[in-house]
């Protein structure tokens, strides 16, 4: 750590005074992909979310309902404005409960895809369109999946700890109690439902309150697995400020899924265990993004009152 700078008076100034940073410094590999996978999903997810609200299945394999591939689209449209915040981030530490699971969701999406190939619109056929589309989604999702590896295995081969930096180290905003049984409930639905989806398909589909085939059940399940992944990893955490970036994806997803349901509400079974599980879950991830932003507006507000020690009375404290 460099001398720390002695302000009027001999006296440390607290947001001047050189400190370590708190993690290991992001790679921009990592930033890169991130805004990369963002663009791509807003624009394929949003093609195949409109489709299947106006009652098209335009996803790259055949779906024997437009459901399936609109709530895919769905989420890949709200996840991608939390992925274009990681590069304001500083370290790895602020990110990685949500890179994490971009990394779950390409390299699933990849498998299903090669599981899957016979079930593609590209050798069963169909409408021009969709062929192509079938076409570039193979490689794209492919060169997507080694990349997402490539650069989580780059993240770790960088130095594990950042230079010194000016400034005052982020205070950081634990979990509440409270809620830590409620996110490991959350996280352990989705996570098994996913699980049970991907690796288990013709017993699980059976649950989904909509008929799906094995690769729906599959994508969807991919989906469901990298949530329990993401909200698993932010309690793990504990500090809200590093899981910011998660908390501005999952309510969006949920928002963006539940429109979709509710567009397609005719295609769904609404008196079974299944879609009373489902509305629990994306509720959960409502309002567990919402009141996660809310904790971190409010800390903020109270560390801005905070007085730094040695200041007088009045000045404004690092956290200002």
């Amino acid at each position: 750590m460099s001398a720390p700078a002695t302000g009027r008076g001999g006296t440390v100034p607290a947001a001047t005074a050189a400190v370590s940073a708190p993690g290991r410094p992001l790679s921009s590999a990592v930033v890169v992909l991130s805004t990369v996978v963002a663009v791509i999903s807003l624009g394929v997810g949003a093609l195949l979310a409109v489709a299947g609200a106006a009652g098209y299945a335009a996803g790259a394999w055949v779906s024997p309902e437009p459901l399936s591939p609109g709530l895919i689209g769905a989420a890949m449209v709200g996840v991608a404005p939390g992925l274009l915040t990681l590069g304001r981030a500083g370290t790895w530490e602020e990110v990685r409960s949500l890179y994490l699971p971009l990394v779950v969701v390409m390299v699933g999406l990849s498998a299903v895809t090669l599981l899957n190939a016979g079930s593609l619109r590209v050798a069963v056929g169909g409408p021009l369109f969709l062929v192509l589309f079938s076409l570039g989604w193979v490689p794209v999702v492919g060169a997507l999946a080694l990349a997402s590896v490539g650069c989580l295995a780059a993240q770790y081969r960088g130095p594990a700890a950042g230079p010194s930096r000016t400034g005052p180290v982020p205070v950081p905003v634990p979990v509440p109690a409270w809620s830590r049984p409620l996110l490991a409930v959350l996280g352990s639905g989705w996570l098994g439902i996913g699980a049970g989806l991907l690796l288990l398909p013709g017993f699980w589909s059976a649950f989904v309150p909509w008929t799906v085939n094995r690769a729906d059940a599959q994508g969807l399940g991919v989906w469901a697995l990298s949530l329990g992944v993401g909200v698993l990893a932010s309690l793990a955490e504990d500090d809200l400020g590093r899981s910011r970036p998660a908390l501005r994806a999952v309510p969006a997803v949920a928002v963006a899924c539940g429109l979709l349901l509710a567009v397609r509400a005719s295609d769904v079974a609404w008196g079974s265990g299944g879609a009373l599980s489902l509305l629990a879950l994306l509720g959960g991830l409502l309002v567990t993004g919402v009141t996660g932003q809310l904790l971190l507006a409010r800390a903020g507000r109270e560390g801005a009152g905070r007085v730094a020690p040695g200041k007088p009375r009045g000045e404004a404290g690092p956290d200002a």
